[in-house]
This record gives structure tokens, sequence and C-alpha cells, in this order.
């Protein structure tokens, strides 16, 4: 049992703070559009995002799959597979970032049709996305290059990508969005170059790793029918259960732009610090995921219910404590990311939502990363989809009719309620 403490805080600190660059990179890039004279730069970022979360996460799988599959192989010590599973999944992301590139224009049309806002709020979000799509094919390797290095329990090279990554983020978008003054044009372009600069630390760094020679050697592998079969399954429930849980995040976006401009920079705000303390608990998560991985590679099942019982009380303690905080000194932290009064002022009458959304939500991000180390993709579909229909389309659809953000809060908060059960009445089956 030590042995496996030692390996998952190694794992998770080093997640962990590889993760938190992610959010922290966020909030400083929304304190520079925040403190813009006009708020509509935020708030078309904020709608931008919906979009590019179906964009990307859609295909979130050549994380997540690589992840597991990747963790079991290592646990079987299976050298030519753990090789031969990069190869596959970078090809697909190759494929589907050059696709999203030729077919940026319909998407960015169809995107802001369905998309409600402002005038100004979506011509800000077209700059952003006109400068952001470039990045797509570098942001999908990505994914890939992640989830292999979680797989193996290279947390140290996750880190390394993310600090390079989120600094040069964080710097460009200080000269393009401050000293040049191009708004939300400039975010989408600092994002973009940092994940080609991104990709090319990680591409370095598995060169070092692998020789050429030894890549060669498995070519002939690559296309193997039954492999791609099972890589198709996985990516399948992975790709529904993405679709659902971005599709309620993007219809809580959407629903607080119709209630309000305000409520939208109000939500976006609070929602910037869920993902924060998201990306904080993914850190706990994606330890989980490559330690469930290995163990079940190695037919070592009987460790992982002492690995549940360990992610699950970190995840739940960052979640109660990093909501108590902001509950607690709202005014100081918030003013940290935007000036404008109205602002401000509404996130007094909103920001004990967190509490639920991230207590509960700690505990399914922790099982989610728990059955992705499992390539368990069938549950991680039918969770998510039972949540978001019987959680949240309700109350969303509640929080339309009566225009109250207290409702769509509320649904968020039994969309994650919703994911934590049913998740959870699932582990005893995979302990056998």
């Amino acid at each position: 049992m030590e042995k496996l403490q030692q390996r998952f805080w190694r794992l998770a600190l080093v997640n962990v703070v590889s993760n938190l660059t992610v959010p922290l990179a966020s909030l400083i890039d929304t304190a520079f559009l925040g403190h813009l004279a006009d708020i509509h730069h935020l708030g078309g970022v904020a709608i931008a995002t919906v979009l590019f979360n179906y964009i990307y996460w859609s295909f979130g799988f050549l994380r997540m799959g690589t992840t597991g599959t990747t963790a079991q192989a290592t646990g079987k010590g299976d050298r030519d597979e753990v090789v031969l599973i990069l190869l596959r999944n970078s090809s697909i992301a190759i494929a589907i970032g050059t696709i999203i590139l030729i077919l940026q224009l319909p998407l960015r049309e169809l995107g802001f049709t369905l998309l409600s806002a402002t005038p100004e709020v979506l011509e800000s979000g077209r700059a952003y996305y006109n400068a952001l799509i470039w990045g797509a094919p570098a942001t999908l390797l990505n994914f890939v290059l992640l989830g292999w290095f979680l797989g193996r329990e290279q947390g140290g090279k996750v880190l390394l990508m993310s600090v390079i990554d989120k600094t040069a983020n964080v710097s460009l978008n200080y000269l393009f969005i401050i000293r040049f003054g191009w708004a939300s044009s400039g975010a989408g372009w600092a994002t973009a170059i940092s994940q080609y600069l991104n990709l090319l630390v990680g591409l370095i760094l598995i060169i070092q790793q692998l020789p050429v020679a030894s890549v060669q050697n498995l070519s002939h592998k690559i296309f193997d029918r039954s492999a791609w079969h099972k890589i198709f399954n996985l990516n399948r429930d992975i790709t529904i259960r993405t679709l659902a849980l971005i599709s309620t995040f993007a219809l809580f976006t959407n629903l607080s732009a119709i209630i309000g401009t305000t409520v939208l920079a109000t939500n976006t705000l609070l929602m910037q610090v869920v993902t924060l303390g998201a990306y904080f608990i993914d850190g706990i998560a994606f330890a989980t995921e490559s330690l469930a991985g290995i163990l079940r590679g190695q037919k070592k099942n009987h460790q992982l219910l002492s690995l549940i019982k360990l992610a699950g009380g970190i995840s739940l303690s960052i979640g109660v404590a990093m909501s108590i905080v902001f509950w607690l000194i709202p005014q100081p932290l918030f003013r940290l990311l935007t000036n404008h009064a109205e602002v401000i002022e509404q996130i007094d009458n909103y920001v004990f939502w967190l509490l639920p959304v991230l207590g509960f939500g700690s505990i399914a991000y922790m099982l989610d990363g728990y059955f992705l180390g499992l390539s368990e993709g069938k549950i991680l579909r039918q969770s998510t989809i039972i949540a978001a229909s019987l959680g949240f389309l309700p109350m969303a659809i509640a929080a339309w009719q009566y225009q109250s953000s207290h409702l769509l809060w509320l649904g968020l908060s039994l969309f994650m309620l919703g994911r934590s059960l049913t998740l959870g009445f699932k582990v005893p089956l995979s302990l056998q």
C-alpha cells in the first residue's frame, strides 16, 4: 500500500502543478480582457470558447483514450504496443486537425449561428475564433502526447510542456492584448502560437525516448484491423460522453448570454473558478487514471479500491476547500479579474453555488479518471448522458423560462451530483 501511495503522490503533485498552469494562464488572460474598456471582449471570448469546446473536446478521446490504453500496455510490459498506441492516435489527430482547418469557415458560421449574444459580443467572438482555429492540428496532437506521457507515469514531461506552453501564452497575451491592442483576436493568436511551441517541446521529448529505427520496425503493425476496431469503439463512447459534458456547459453559457450580458460576464468569472478547481482536481484524476490502468494491466485489481479511497478523499477536500475560500472572500479575489462594478456586485449573489458544483464535481472528476484508466468508455458514456438529461436539462429549461441564473447553477449542481452517483454505483463491478 505504501508503494502505491508514493507513486500516487509523485504523480498527483506533478500533475496538479502542471494542470494549474492551464487555468492560471486562463485567469490572467481573463484579467487582461476584463480590464479593457469594453466588457464585450470578455463575453466574446466566452462565447467563442463554447464553440471551441465542441471542436476540440469532441476529440478529447485523443487524450483520454491514449492514457488508459498506454497505461495498461505499460502495466503488461508490452513496449511495442505502447509505441503503436502513440503512432495510431497521432495519425488520427493529424487527420482530424487537417479536416478542421479545411472546414474552418462553415464551422464558424454554423457555430455562431447557434450562439446567442449581442452583435458586439459576437464580433469579438469571431475575431477570437479566426485566430485560434489555426492552432487546431497542434492542439489535437498535444492531446495525444499528453495522454501518452501520463499513461507512462511521466508527469515531469507533462509539467515541462505545460510550463513552457503557458508561459508563452501569458507573455504573448500581454504583448498582443495590452501592447498591440488586438483584444480578443490577440488572445486567439497567443494561444494558437503557444500550442505549436508546446508541440515542438513534446516531439523533442519523444525523439529522445524512441529511436527512429524502433518506430520503423513497427510501421507494418500500425494499421492492424483489430487494434483499430478497439480504438474506434472506445473513442465512440468517450466522444458521446464528452459531447454530453460540453453540451451541458455550452447550454449553461448560452443561457447566461440570453439572460443578459452582465449575467454572462458574472457566470464566466465564476466558471473560471470552477475551471480552476477542475484542473486542480484533474491532477488527482490523471494520477488515478494512470495508476488504475497500470494496475489493471498488472492484474492487481485488489489495489484499485485503495486507489479510489485515496484519490476520492483528496479530491473532495480540494473541491470543498477551494469553494469555501472563494465564498468567504469573493470581492478581493474577483476584483483581480475585472474592474466592472456591475459584475462584481452580482458575484456575491451566486458565489455560494461553487460549493455544490465543486463538491460533487470533485468526486465526478476523480471517478472519470478512474474509469478512463480502465478504458471503460461505456460506463462514462451512460453516466454523463443520464446526469445531463435528468439533472441539468430540466433546470436549464426552467432557467430559460424564468430567466433565472440561480436555476442554471442548480442544474449544474445536479449534473455533478448525477455523475458522481452513477459512476459510484459502477465501482464495485470494476473491482472484480
